[in-house]
């Protein structure tokens, strides 16, 4: 396998804008993911770079976004909430108005978009912006901490390359408007773990969505129950996902690294360790591909930091295998874990166990059942 250059997307003007200080989501944990590898030696040697990306121009938006909703959330950054752009999602509580609004998420889209381009233009083999991941995001719509879908603009722009891209989220909620904006589409495979919308926002993301039209089976969900585990999503990773990436047989993969699924998340249920990415990450790698990773969800900012900082570890080569250190760490308050940059391994109730396994297998028999023969499988 040849040596993949990586590109690690931030620049300091991210830095500059925030959500409101009472709203779960928070900036900062780029910021914090990109000190903790600096300071590890992480972003320096001959097969990484650091790189500060473009902001998105107002043509590349509206790729997705209609320019209706652009007018909206630009005056709402400058302090001119109308009841156009309430009625756009601007101003709830999932997606509060703030200063600059407008420009930050742009620089975020930005973000992604540049690190597509340096994939086209071979410049990456990996890339990975801690800033993106705004999955909810629709073309005319605001919604759980999205107001700009980096991801859709991303795809869009290796789709109109002529590459066919599959995008795999693993972020705790449903990446709803991703899915919605290539649901009809079979250049475009979307593939989500995340928890049941029985029980967590969007409320969306079954097993019987599956597309519509020439795009039927090219949406994929895995839903997965409260108290899922390590073990258990490695499991349904590798039994659903894994065959269809090498199915669908993707130019670029797209991974939305979203850090809401560990344990301790105070907006999600589910109970993985971020050594769970870490097996997943590396059997995503191994396939070959180019890939362009993205941050997501994540509101215990610190674990959430360390994730992503492990997640570049190994996107670029560069694995820190400290499982020894975490297990002599601390935990505080059940949630903090100072030790390294691996979680300390979690034990689960045998009884959860038993009903997490057995819907998780409900779930995998459904989607080999209907997707799979779709694709030949």
């Amino acid at each position: 396998m040849k040596t993949r250059h990586s590109v690690f997307l931030h620049s300091s003007d991210l830095e500059q804008y925030n959500y409101p200080g009472d709203c779960p989501f928070s900036t900062k944990r780029a910021a914090l993911t990109h000190k903790t590898v600096a300071s590890m030696g992480l972003l320096s040697g001959p097969d990484r770079t650091e790189t500060a990306p473009v902001k998105a121009t107002r043509k590349e938006l509206e790729m997705f976004h209609v320019p209706r909703y652009l007018d909206a959330l630009e005056r709402a950054g400058k302090g001119d909430l109308d009841p156009d752009g309430f009625a756009m999602g601007l101003g709830t509580p999932d997606c509060p108005v703030f200063r600059g609004m407008y420009d930050y998420a742009a620089l975020a889209a930005g973000a992604s978009i540049t690190g597509a381009r340096l994939i086209l233009s071979g410049d990456a083999d990996v890339a990975f912006n801690p800033s993106g991941g705004y999955h909810h995001a629709g073309p005319a719509k605001a919604a759980g901490f999205c107001y700009i879908n980096d991801v859709v603009l991303a795809a869009m722009v290796l789709a109109r390359a002529g590459k066919r891209v599959l995008f795999f989220d693993v972020d705790a909620h449903h990446s709803d408007g991703v899915q919605n904006a290539f649901y009809a589409r079979k250049d475009v495979m979307t593939i989500s773990m995340h928890e049941s919308g029985k029980t967590l926002f969007p409320g969306t993301g079954f097993e019987d969505e599956m597309g519509v039209g020439e795009g039927t089976g090219y949406s994929v969900n895995i839903p997965l129950p409260v108290g899922t585990y390590d073990a258990a999503f490695v499991r349904a990773f590798a039994e659903v996902v894994l065959p269809l990436m090498k199915a669908f047989d993707p130019d670029i993969i797209i991974m939305e690294l979203g850090m809401d699924a560990l344990a301790g998340d105070p907006l999600a249920h589910l109970h993985l360790t971020n050594n769970a990415h870490v097996e997943i990450i590396s059997d995503v790698l191994a396939l070959d591909k180019p890939i362009l990773a993205t941050g997501g969800g994540g509101y215990n900012i610190d674990n959430t930091a360390r994730g992503w900082a492990l997640a570049w570890s190994v996107l670029c080569g560069e694995q820190i295998d400290d499982m020894s250190i975490g297990l002599g760490g601390v935990m505080l308050e059940n949630r903090d874990w100072l030790g390294g940059l691996r979680d300390r391994v979690l034990l689960s109730d045998a009884g959860l166990r038993g009903e997490v396994d057995a819907q998780i297998e409900t779930t995998v028999r459904k989607i080999r059942s209907t997707v799979f023969p779709l694709h030949g499988i």
